[in-house]
């Protein structure tokens, strides 16, 4: 269809970080009560990349940062606004925006954090484009970044398999077009808190706590949400499902990538699938996920991409945008 030219908000470039540090399954099962079969069959997982001493959320979104910008063609003196989504900020307070700003040496402008865990980025992406939208901001870095590593029990075998940590970044810039993000639905439900969670916290035990997760209940979950929402939005695009070119999903699961495209009837060669290399990086995984395909070239000018995640709270959503 087409669609008619108006204030958007455009990705001009994008860019990912990784830790050092890659860890296969073999490796793993040194450490855990699990084997390489078990997790492939499960999860479709084979690696993950876990931060060292001194990698952090910060350094790795400001390095995923550093990357969209070269990739954008721009420097941090353009950048007016900053908003890192992540579980697992540097410090309680104050941002990890804020430390990313000001290493980037752009401060000044706005720069906060977004807490929306494995959907964090589908929001922060969704206020940035309302801000630019509204003349708030011109030129936004939108950046997924976690250390998940650091909140999980490595006792407990169900879960602590399935995380990574990771950065994912991207420029939006604000022009009169018909590209850019063509529509963003998000929602929550917090009936469901305790079925992916963690057990700590600032305002209850003082201290960070550890992830857990009722793995059964939030696969049947996901795959209704994840379904619905990406319908919403191709709606409010004015799209349906045959026009799109590349899904980007939320890398939770491949059975849970491969469970939304046979509902929706998509190819699933149109799902861009990194959880193998990268396992859930939570809020980095849509953006990791979305740099990955365009750097190898899957991802084109033009192309019609929805980005979709869920995660704890539950939170869900998706974006609509024509790259």
């Amino acid at each position: 269809m087409t669609v008619s030219t108006a204030r958007r908000a455009v990705i001009k470039g994008t860019g990912s970080a990784l830790p050092r540090t890659r860890v296969s399954n073999e490796e793993l099962s040194q450490k855990v009560d699990t084997t390489d079969e078990w997790i492939v069959e499960r999860t479709g997982i084979r690696y993950r990349h876990i931060a060292e001493a001194d990698e952090t959320t910060a350094s790795l979104a400001t390095e995923s940062a550093r990357r969209a910008l070269e990739a954008a063609d721009m420097s941090a003196a353009d950048i007016d606004l900053i908003v890192v989504a992540t579980a697992t900020p540097d410090q309680t307070f104050p941002a990890t925006a804020t430390i990313v700003q000001n290493d980037l040496g752009c401060n000044g402008g706005v720069a906060f954090d977004v807490a929306a865990v494995c959907s964090g980025f589908l929001y922060a992406l969704s206020v940035a484009e309302s801000m630019i939208r509204a003349g708030s901001a011109q030129n936004a870095l939108v950046i997924g970044a976690e250390t998940f590593s650091r909140i999980l029990d490595w006792e407990d075998r169900a879960t602590c398999v399935l995380f990574g940590d990771g950065a994912g970044a991207v420029v939006l810039s604000g022009e009169d077009t018909d590209r850019g993000i063509l529509s963003a639905r998000l929602h929550a439900d917090g009936a469901h808190n305790q079925l992916l969670y963690v057990d700590g916290g600032a305002g209850t035990t003082g201290t960070v706590g550890k992830l857990r997760m009722k793995g059964r209940e939030v696969f049947r979950h996901a795959v209704v949400n994840l379904s619905a929402v990406l319908i919403e939005a191709l709606e409010a695009a004015g799209e349906t499902a045959e026009n799109i070119d590349w899904v980007v999903p939320h890398q939770a699961n491949a059975r849970i990538l491969d469970a939304t495209a046979k509902k929706l009837k998509l190819d699933p060669a149109k799902v861009v699938k990194t959880v193998d290399q990268h396992a859930n990086t939570s809020a980095a995984s849509v953006p990791l996920a979305l740099d990955v395909a365009v750097n190898d070239g899957r991802i084109q000018r033009g192309d019609l991409l929805v980005l979709e995640a869920m995660g704890g709270g539950f939170t869900w959503g998706a974006a609509v945008i024509r790259y």
